[in-house]
Protein backbone atom coordinates (compact mmCIF):
# COMPACT_ATOMS: atom_id res chain seq x y z
CA UNK A 1 0.00 0.00 0.00
CA UNK A 2 2.80 2.01 0.83
CA UNK A 3 4.18 1.78 -2.64
CA UNK A 4 0.80 2.58 -4.32
CA UNK A 5 0.71 5.83 -2.29
CA UNK A 6 4.13 6.64 -3.44
CA UNK A 7 3.09 5.76 -6.98
CA UNK A 8 0.28 8.18 -7.08
CA UNK A 9 2.23 10.81 -4.61
CA UNK A 10 1.45 13.87 -7.51
CA UNK A 11 -2.28 13.47 -7.30
CA UNK A 12 -4.42 15.83 -5.40
CA UNK A 13 -6.42 13.22 -2.84
CA UNK A 14 -6.08 9.80 -1.68
CA UNK A 15 -9.44 8.34 -1.73
CA UNK A 16 -10.33 5.88 1.06
CA UNK A 17 -13.56 3.69 0.99
CA UNK A 18 -14.24 1.97 4.46
CA UNK A 19 -16.87 -0.65 3.88
CA UNK A 20 -18.59 -2.44 6.91
CA UNK A 21 -20.37 -5.56 5.14
CA UNK A 22 -23.94 -4.31 6.12
CA UNK A 23 -24.43 -0.64 4.97
CA UNK A 24 -23.00 -2.13 1.51
CA UNK A 25 -21.84 -5.86 0.86
CA UNK A 26 -18.59 -5.79 0.70
CA UNK A 27 -15.82 -5.13 3.98
CA UNK A 28 -13.29 -2.85 3.47
CA UNK A 29 -10.60 -0.72 5.61
CA UNK A 30 -10.94 0.19 8.80
CA UNK A 31 -8.87 2.64 11.03
CA UNK A 32 -5.54 0.57 11.23
CA UNK A 33 -4.97 0.72 7.35
CA UNK A 34 -6.30 4.59 7.39
CA UNK A 35 -3.68 4.89 10.01
CA UNK A 36 -1.04 2.92 7.81
CA UNK A 37 -2.05 5.46 5.17
CA UNK A 38 -1.70 8.64 6.90
CA UNK A 39 1.93 7.11 7.88
CA UNK A 40 2.75 6.28 4.37
CA UNK A 41 1.85 9.68 2.62
CA UNK A 42 1.14 13.11 3.21
CA UNK A 43 -1.66 13.23 0.46
CA UNK A 44 -4.99 14.58 2.19
CA UNK A 45 -6.84 11.90 2.99
CA UNK A 46 -10.01 11.62 1.81
CA UNK A 47 -12.24 9.15 3.75
CA UNK A 48 -15.73 7.80 2.21
CA UNK A 49 -17.88 5.90 4.77
CA UNK A 50 -19.81 3.55 3.60
CA UNK A 51 -21.44 2.29 7.05
CA UNK A 52 -24.18 2.12 9.04
CA UNK A 53 -24.79 5.01 12.36
CA UNK A 54 -21.24 6.61 11.29
CA UNK A 55 -21.17 8.73 14.25
CA UNK A 56 -20.08 6.17 15.82
CA UNK A 57 -16.61 5.86 14.74
CA UNK A 58 -16.12 9.81 13.46
CA UNK A 59 -13.88 10.01 16.59
CA UNK A 60 -11.42 7.26 15.67
CA UNK A 61 -11.61 8.05 11.84
CA UNK A 62 -10.38 11.71 12.38
CA UNK A 63 -8.02 10.29 15.20
CA UNK A 64 -6.47 7.71 12.37
CA UNK A 65 -5.65 10.16 9.99
CA UNK A 66 -8.85 11.33 7.63
CA UNK A 67 -8.54 15.07 6.36
CA UNK A 68 -12.24 14.82 5.01
CA UNK A 69 -14.83 12.34 5.86
CA UNK A 70 -18.03 11.71 3.73
CA UNK A 71 -21.47 9.80 5.04
CA UNK A 72 -24.24 8.48 3.52
CA UNK A 73 -27.76 10.72 3.82
CA UNK A 74 -29.14 6.49 3.95
CA UNK A 75 -26.99 5.55 6.76
CA UNK A 76 -27.87 7.79 9.56
CA UNK A 77 -31.14 9.60 10.35
CA UNK A 78 -29.13 12.17 12.27
CA UNK A 79 -27.29 13.90 8.85
CA UNK A 80 -27.26 17.46 10.59
CA UNK A 81 -25.45 15.60 13.25
CA UNK A 82 -22.73 13.82 11.78
CA UNK A 83 -22.02 16.73 10.02
CA UNK A 84 -21.61 19.34 12.83
CA UNK A 85 -19.68 16.07 14.38
CA UNK A 86 -17.44 16.22 11.16
CA UNK A 87 -17.35 19.90 11.38
CA UNK A 88 -16.39 19.89 15.20
CA UNK A 89 -13.29 17.72 15.12
CA UNK A 90 -11.63 20.14 12.88
CA UNK A 91 -12.41 18.18 9.60
CA UNK A 92 -13.39 18.64 5.91
CA UNK A 93 -17.50 17.42 6.10
CA UNK A 94 -18.76 15.69 2.98
CA UNK A 95 -22.36 14.00 2.11
CA UNK A 96 -23.02 11.65 0.02
CA UNK A 97 -26.36 9.33 -1.44
CA UNK A 98 -26.79 6.49 -3.12
CA UNK A 99 -27.59 6.55 -7.05
CA UNK A 100 -31.27 5.56 -6.70
CA UNK A 101 -32.02 8.07 -3.44
CA UNK A 102 -33.47 11.36 -4.14
CA UNK A 103 -30.85 14.24 -4.39
CA UNK A 104 -33.67 16.24 -2.36
CA UNK A 105 -32.29 14.03 0.38
CA UNK A 106 -29.26 16.22 0.63
CA UNK A 107 -31.10 19.47 0.32
CA UNK A 108 -31.06 20.43 3.51
CA UNK A 109 -26.98 19.90 4.74
CA UNK A 110 -25.68 21.21 1.13
CA UNK A 111 -25.33 24.73 2.99
CA UNK A 112 -23.04 22.87 5.84
CA UNK A 113 -20.75 20.82 4.21
CA UNK A 114 -17.37 21.21 2.10
CA UNK A 115 -17.65 18.61 0.22
CA UNK A 116 -21.02 16.81 -2.26
CA UNK A 117 -20.59 13.15 -3.47
CA UNK A 118 -22.58 11.59 -6.24
CA UNK A 119 -22.07 8.27 -6.62
CA UNK A 120 -22.38 7.36 -9.98
CA UNK A 121 -22.38 3.51 -9.20
CA UNK A 122 -24.55 1.47 -6.12
CA UNK A 123 -21.33 1.77 -3.98
CA UNK A 124 -19.53 -1.53 -2.40
CA UNK A 125 -17.85 -3.31 -5.46
CA UNK A 126 -14.65 -1.48 -7.48
CA UNK A 127 -14.81 -2.08 -11.65
CA UNK A 128 -18.77 -1.05 -12.00
CA UNK A 129 -19.95 1.09 -14.95
CA UNK A 130 -20.62 5.13 -14.38
CA UNK A 131 -24.36 4.98 -14.87
CA UNK A 132 -25.44 7.65 -17.49
CA UNK A 133 -28.13 9.47 -15.98
CA UNK A 134 -25.66 10.26 -13.53
CA UNK A 135 -24.54 13.00 -15.39
CA UNK A 136 -27.92 15.07 -15.06
CA UNK A 137 -27.54 14.53 -11.32
CA UNK A 138 -24.07 15.81 -11.16
CA UNK A 139 -25.88 18.84 -13.09
CA UNK A 140 -28.35 19.65 -10.24
CA UNK A 141 -26.72 19.45 -7.21
CA UNK A 142 -23.39 21.76 -9.10
CA UNK A 143 -27.00 24.54 -10.26
CA UNK A 144 -27.83 24.12 -6.17
CA UNK A 145 -24.19 24.70 -4.81
CA UNK A 146 -24.43 27.40 -7.38
CA UNK A 147 -27.31 29.34 -6.10
CA UNK A 148 -26.09 28.98 -2.86
CA UNK A 149 -22.73 30.30 -3.28
CA UNK A 150 -21.05 27.22 -1.91
CA UNK A 151 -17.43 26.72 -2.65
CA UNK A 152 -17.48 23.21 -2.13
CA UNK A 153 -16.18 20.02 -4.13
CA UNK A 154 -18.39 18.35 -6.52
CA UNK A 155 -17.03 14.68 -6.07
CA UNK A 156 -17.90 12.35 -8.54
CA UNK A 157 -16.88 8.17 -7.50
CA UNK A 158 -17.60 5.46 -9.76
CA UNK A 159 -16.76 4.16 -13.19
CA UNK A 160 -15.04 7.54 -13.98
CA UNK A 161 -12.54 7.10 -16.67
CA UNK A 162 -10.49 8.90 -19.31
CA UNK A 163 -12.77 8.37 -21.52
CA UNK A 164 -16.06 10.07 -19.30
CA UNK A 165 -14.02 12.18 -17.76
CA UNK A 166 -14.57 15.46 -19.26
CA UNK A 167 -17.96 15.28 -19.37
CA UNK A 168 -18.35 14.78 -15.99
CA UNK A 169 -16.59 17.98 -15.95
CA UNK A 170 -18.12 19.35 -17.90
CA UNK A 171 -21.18 18.76 -16.26
CA UNK A 172 -20.52 20.15 -13.06
CA UNK A 173 -17.97 18.00 -11.24
CA UNK A 174 -14.52 19.30 -9.53
CA UNK A 175 -13.23 16.03 -8.06
CA UNK A 176 -13.19 12.95 -9.64
CA UNK A 177 -12.31 9.63 -7.59
CA UNK A 178 -10.57 6.93 -9.80
CA UNK A 179 -9.74 3.33 -8.65
CA UNK A 180 -9.50 0.53 -11.60
CA UNK A 181 -9.08 3.19 -14.21
CA UNK A 182 -5.70 4.42 -12.16
CA UNK A 183 -4.29 1.76 -10.94
CA UNK A 184 -4.50 -0.64 -14.46
CA UNK A 185 -1.81 -2.89 -15.64
CA UNK A 186 0.45 -0.66 -16.83
CA UNK A 187 0.51 1.18 -13.18
CA UNK A 188 -1.41 3.82 -11.32
CA UNK A 189 1.50 6.98 -12.41
CA UNK A 190 0.45 6.31 -16.04
CA UNK A 191 -3.27 5.73 -15.28
CA UNK A 192 -2.61 9.38 -13.69
CA UNK A 193 -1.79 10.81 -17.26
CA UNK A 194 -4.08 9.35 -18.76
CA UNK A 195 -6.34 11.73 -16.63
CA UNK A 196 -4.59 14.61 -17.34
CA UNK A 197 -4.14 14.54 -20.50
CA UNK A 198 -8.27 13.59 -20.94
CA UNK A 199 -8.67 17.19 -18.85
CA UNK A 200 -6.33 19.45 -20.72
Amino acid sequence: MADDLQAIGDADWAHVDVMDGAFVPNISFGMPILAAARRASPLFMDVHLMIEAPERYLKDFAAAGADGLTVHVESTPHIHRAVQMIRELGKKAGVTLNPGTPLEAIKPVLADVDLVLIMSVNPGFGGQKFIPQSLDRIRTVRHWLDDLGSPAELQVDGGVTPQNARAVVHAGASCLVAGSAVFGADGPRAGLERFREALK
